[in-house]
C-alpha cells in the first residue's frame, strides 16, 4: 500500500510540474498574431532547431521556473516553432534567424519589438521579456512609436535592423537620431559598421559623427581606412551624377570637374577605378574594366586575395591581352600560394591555358578536378578545361 501511495504522489508531482512551464500556443503565425493584436499583448517566440542543445536546456531548465512560467504566461501569447520545419522556414527567412536559439518578441503586426540569442540564464530571461513587455509596444506600430519621438536606444536600433533593406530612408532617420544621443558616448565596432552604412553624403547628420569622431574611430580602424570611407562618401553624390543609368557607363570628364576640387586628383583617380571595378563587370563593359583593374589593382599587396581573385575570374573569361592575362595570372597566384582551393586553382588554369602555358594549366586544372571531388563539389569545368587541353 506504502509503494502504491508513493507512485501515486509521484505521478501527481511530475503532473504538476510539467503543467509548470510557459504555455505555448498550437495555432498557426498567423493566428497567433491575431490572437496578441486582439488581447494588446506582444508575441513571444522561441525560435529553435531540433537538434539545438542550448534550445533544450532552456526547455529543460529555464522555461519551467515557476518565475519565468507564471511572467511569460500572464504577459505573452507564447509560440515555438522549429525554424527547420514547416512555417518555421518561411519565419526564419522572415527575421533573418540564422542561430539557435533566437527569442523574438513581436506586436500584433508583426514587428519585432525585441531580439535576442542564445542559452541564458532565469534572470537574465526575465529580463528581456520585462524589457519588451512595456504598454507602448503592444498597443503602436514601430513607425507610430517613431513618428511620436521614441528614443529608447533598442527601439532605435531595431528600426536600423528592421527597415534597412524595406525602407532605408526611415531606417537612416531612426540611426540619425540614435547616433545624435550616442553624441558624446564611445562607439563600439558595431556601432560603428551600423554608422557607415547609413552615411551617403556629406550633407547627412551621421557624416558630423563621422568627422567629429575620427580620433576615436582610427582606433578601431585604421587612419587609411577612415580616409577611404571619408573618400567615398564625399564623392557618391558626384559618381551617381557621373553615372548614365541607361548604358551604365561613368562620364570621366565630369567625374573629374567635381571631384578632383573635393579630394584631390589621386584620390579622385583610385575612387573612379574603384566604382569601375564595381560597375563595369555588371553592365558588360569588359574593355572598360580591364583597363580600371589594372590600374586599380597595379599594387597588388594592398588588396586582400579574395578580390584579386574575383579580377583574376572575370579576366580568364573576358579579356585576351596577353600582358593583361598575365597580371591576372600574379593575382590568382597570389591567391593559391595562401590556400589551395577548388576555385582557385581552376582559375590559375584557365588563365595559364589562354596564355599559352599548357603543361601549367594541365597540373592545376587536375589540383582543381582532385579538390572538387574530395569537397563533393561540381568538376565538370575542371574537366572540360582538361578535356580542352589534350
Amino acid at each position: 500500500m506504502k509503494k502504491l501511495f508513493s507512485l501515486f504522489i509521484l505521478f501527481i508531482s511530475l503532473s504538476v510540474f510539467s503543467q509548470e512551464s510557459i504555455n505555448f500556443e498550437k495555432g498557426t503565425f498567423k493566428e497567433i498574431l491575431a490572437k496578441a493584436k486582439k488581447e494588446k499583448k506582444l508575441v513571444f517566440m522561441d525560435a529553435f532547431a531540433s537538434w539545438c542543445g542550448p534550445c533544450k536546456m532552456m526547455e529543460k531548465n529555464i522555461f519551467p521556473l515557476p518565475a519565468v512560467s507564471e511572467y511569460y504566461n500572464a504577459n505573452f501569447i507564447n509560440a515555438r516553432f522549429d525554424m527547420e520545419k514547416g512555417e518555421g522556414r518561411e519565419i526564419a527567412m522572415k527575421y533573418g534567424v540564422r542561430s539557435y536559439p533566437t527569442f523574438l518578441f513581436l506586436n500584433g503586426d508583426g514587428e519585432v519589438v525585441l531580439k535576442n540569442y542564445g542559452y541564458m540564464g532565469e534572470q537574465d530571461f526575465l529580463t528581456i521579456a520585462k524589457e519588451a513587455n512595456q504598454p507602448k509596444y503592444r498597443t503602436s506600430s514601430n513607425k507610430e512609436l517613431f513618428e511620436k519621438g521614441e528614443s529608447n536606444p533598442e527601439f532605435l536600433l531595431n528600426m536600423m535592423s528592421l527597415y534597412a533593406q524595406s525602407d532605408y530612408e526611415l531606417a537612416k532617420k531612426a540611426s540619425e537620431r540614435y547616433f545624435k544621443a550616442k553624441s558624446n558616448q564611445p562607439l563600439t565596432k558595431d556601432e560603428l559598421g551600423m554608422l557607415l552604412y547609413f552615411i551617403k553624403s556629406p550633407s547627412d547628420p551621421n557624416y558630423q559623427i563621422f568627422v567629429a569622431k575620427k580620433p576615436e574611430i582610427i582606433k578601431l580602424m585604421s587612419e587609411d581606412i577612415y580616409n577611404q570611407f571619408d573618400t567615398n562618401i564625399k564623392i557618391t553624390k558626384i559618381l551617381e551624377n557621373a553615372l548614365d543609368q541607361k548604358t551604365g557607363t561613368i562620364n570621366d570628364d565630369e567625374f573629374f570637374k567635381n571631384a578632383i576640387p573635393l579630394v584631390g586628383k589621386t584620390e579622385a583617380e583610385i575612387a573612379l577605378n574603384r566604382m569601375k571595378v564595381i560597375i563595369y563587370p555588371n553592365s558588360g563593359k569588359f574593355a572598360e574594366y580591364e583597363k580600371a583593374a589594372l590600374s586599380y589593382y597595379q599594387n597588388a599587396e594592398n588588396f586582400e586575395s579574395e578580390e584579386l581573385l574575383k579580377a583574376a575570374w572575370i579576366f580568364s573569361e573576358f579579356i585576351t591581352t596577353p600582358s593583361s592575362l598575365k597580371k591576372a595570372e600574379e593575382w590568382a597566384e597570389k591567391s593559391v600560394m595562401k590556400s589551395e582551393t577548388a576555385e582557385n586553382t581552376f582559375i590559375l588554369a584557365k588563365i595559364y591555358s589562354k596564355t599559352g602555358k599548357k603543361d601549367q594549366a594541365k597540373t592545376y586544372a587536375e589540383i582543381s578536378k582532385n579538390l572538387a571531388k574530395a569537397q563533393g563539389k561540381d568538376d565538370k569545368l575542371a574537366t572540360q578545361l582538361l578535356e580542352s587541353l589534350k
